[in-house]
Parts: structure tokens; C-alpha cells; sequence
């Protein structure tokens, strides 16, 4: 099992930045590529980023490619990602997910490939 906690949401205007963190605990953290994935209110849930194990690639949603980072810390077991620039439609609740990989430089971008998801973390961006 691993279990996943999100941090970092919040409110921020338009335009500002955010960083949301996700801590894991359980199993191997870098046995796992890591994602965030968002759901705004009234649509489907939606992949954002992804990261491989070892960090060393990474994967952006076109709609966040240039102004979100993802990055993770495999000694403190954490993942973040970084938004710059945020745009209301960014409104979401945020999650984070891990998948079982053996590919160390692999990026998973589907949610089935993922096999744990935190609770998840709010953030909302106003006009």
C-alpha cells in the first residue's frame, strides 16, 4: 500500500502561482511514477502531469504545458507540482497518484495505469 497526502491548495487570483505537494508513505517511493491529476466541478477527471521514478522525465496536459512543473524528491518521498501563471479554468480539485512502473524513465498518463490517489486538494483561481 502506499498512501498519498496532498497539500498546498488554495485561493489565488489570476495570473498568480501555487504549489501543491503530495507526501507518500508505504511501499518504495521510487518504485513509482507519480502524476497529478485534477477534476473540475461538473467534468471528468483529467491528467495534468506525470513523472518517472527516477525524475528524469516528465509529461504535461497541452493545457498547463509552460506554466506547470512537476518535480519529485525521492529522499523526502514527495512529489509537487509547480503552477505559474494560473488561469480560472485551472479551478480544480487537485490529485496526486502513483503507479507501479518498472521502467525507470517511464511516464504514465492514463489513470488506470495509476494504482493509489490521495483525497485530493482544492484549488480555486478567481477572476
Amino acid at each position: 500500500q502506499v498512501q498519498l497526502v496532498e497539500s498546498g491548495g488554495g485561493l489565488v487570483q489570476a495570473g498568480g502561482s501555487l504549489r501543491v505537494s503530495c507526501a507518500a508513505s508505504g511501499r518504495t517511493f521510487d518504485n513509482y511514477a507519480m502524476g497529478w491529476f485534477r477534476q473540475a466541478p461538473g467534468k471528468e477527471r483529467e491528467f495534468v502531469a506525470g513523472i518517472s521514478r527516477s525524475g528524469g522525465s516528465t509529461r504535461y496536459a497541452d493545457s498547463v504545458k509552460g506554466r506547470f512543473t512537476i518535480s519529485r524528491d525521492n529522499a523526502k518521498n514527495t512529489v509537487s507540482l509547480q503552477m505559474n501563471s494560473l488561469k480560472p479554468e485551472d479551478t480544480a480539485d487537485y490529485y496526486c497518484a502513483a503507479g507501479f512502473i518498472r521502467q525507470a524513465m517511464g511516464v504514465l498518463i492514463l489513470q488506470y495505469e495509476y494504482d493509489y490517489w490521495g483525497q485530493g486538494t482544492q484549488v480555486t483561481v478567481s477572476s
